[in-house]
């Protein structure tokens, strides 16, 4: 993963996002199975694809990173500006 690279990736009833050096762990949705795909990045703005269980088809879900990262003390600003790509990291 270079600089301008980000991954998210899920795991059990936690969101990973991981930046840089970063690794952020925040909660989601107990059944969240997986995300499925990434359709957006807009500077801490994610629009995802996931998979859910018991729903029979994927569904698109938001994500703003940036509150998220000012109750971290980051500034999003300067954490977020060198990201120009997202993907998805599945469990190994």
């Amino acid at each position: 993963m270079t600089e301008s690279q980000a991954t998210l990736s899920s795991q059990g009833e936690f969101t990973i996002f991981s930046f840089g050096p970063h690794v952020i762990r925040f909660r989601t949705s107990p059944r969240l199975e997986r995300y499925t795909s990434i359709r957006e990045w807009d500077h801490g703005y994610l629009v995802v694809t996931a998979k859910y269980k018991n729903l029979p088809q994927d569904e698109e879900e938001y994500i703003d990173l940036i509150p998220i990262l000012k109750n971290l003390y980051f500034d999003p600003d300067q954490a977020l500006s060198s990201i120009k790509e997202v993907s998805i990291q599945y469990e190994q």
